[in-house]
């Protein structure tokens, strides 16, 4: 089917959840960034799965978009199909120490209700402004901890062909920051393993965390740190050292608080955020030799504007 035919089944399927000439900005934390020509969401892995069987065969670009807390999407948009998750995909239950999160459940939700019930090991999670189907495909981490310590295993929908299937830790090959799960694999649900805990003390923890960031991290439109460490170096000790804190492109500032922060100005540009990265990989690379690696995922951007970013684009299947 080619591109109009695509919309008109998933309007016939899913009525009022599908948009065409949606905006996508405010679905991110960057705040910024253009429209898609197609946004559909869905409610659960079959919706998923239908929506895979529509899209299989197609030349049609697709791209999943979670709680948008790592995306930065191009001022010119995105001229595909963009699939977020509803509610009917954040679920949370838990039994004993195991843990089944839906993929659009956001990490905060989960380490504080797992908290509440008596658990530890997710505390870290409470920083993270991110989802567990995101969490999982970049291994997020933070304050001594990631995703690997605790997670058993996933369900997951492939929407280039609509098949679902589970993969089990080994599977995913969980590294730092990275997985092996492909751009068309989307994660339904996750299961993880923790430990009885005290609450009191959990919550605790919890709190201390959430001091720390407001204490160290600044506010505003960000997607939180925007290049990876490079082991065993901290990529915004080397920003600063390259004299790249507080370098502004446009509306886009690298955050005098921490340097691995961008910020934009309410109103500001994407295309600014990708140029300043650009500017910063180029600056840090010329002072110090490290080729910095985006944590940023980018949409709608030419290759070569993603290449000297330093990011990978959500659009390119692998």
């Amino acid at each position: 089917m080619n591109r109009n035919d695509i919309a008109a089944a998933l309007e016939s399927t899913f009525g009022d959840r599908v948009e065409r000439d949606a905006a996508l900005g405010d679905l991110t934390t960057y705040r910024v960034g253009g429209r898609a020509s197609i946004r559909v969401r869905a409610e659960s892995a079959s919706e998923l799965e239908t929506i895979g069987k529509l899209i299989a065969g197609s030349d049609t670009p697709f791209a999943v978009l979670g709680r948008g807390s790592n995306l930065l999407v191009a001022d010119e948009g995105f001229d595909g199909i963009v699939v977020t998750l509803g509610e009917g995909l954040a679920s949370i239950a838990i039994a004993g120490t195991t843990v089944r999160s839906g993929g659009a459940a956001p990490l905060p939700v989960v380490a504080r209700r797992t908290a509440a019930a008596g658990l530890t090991g997710f505390e870290w999670a409470v920083g993270v402004p991110g989802s567990i189907g995101g969490a999982v495909r970049m291994n997020a981490g933070g304050h001594g901890s990631d995703m690997a310590q605790s997670l058993v295993r996933v369900s997951v929908v492939n929407l280039a062909t609509g098949d679902q299937a589970q993969l089990s830790l080994a599977e995913l090959e969980l590294g730092f920051r990275s997985s092996a799960l492909g751009r068309s694999l989307v994660v339904t649900e996750a299961e993880l393993a923790l430990a009885v805990g005290d609450r009191e003390r959990a919550e605790a923890e919890i709190s201390d965390i959430v001091r720390w960031r407001r204490e160290n991290q600044p506010g505003g439109a960000n997607a939180g740190s925007v290049f990876v460490n490079p082991r065993p170096d901290s990529a915004g000790r080397l920003v600063d050292e390259a004299g790249a804190k507080g370098m502004r492109y446009g509306s886009a500032e690298v955050s005098t608080k921490h340097a691995n922060f961008i910020q934009v100005d309410d109103g500001g540009s994407a295309n600014d955020v990708a140029a300043l990265m650009a500017a910063v990989r180029a600056q840090v690379h010329e002072h110090t030799g490290v080729d910095l690696h985006a944590e940023t995922h980018v949409l709608g951007f030419a290759p070569e504007i993603a290449a000297a970013a330093g990011a990978r684009r959500v659009e390119d299947r692998d």
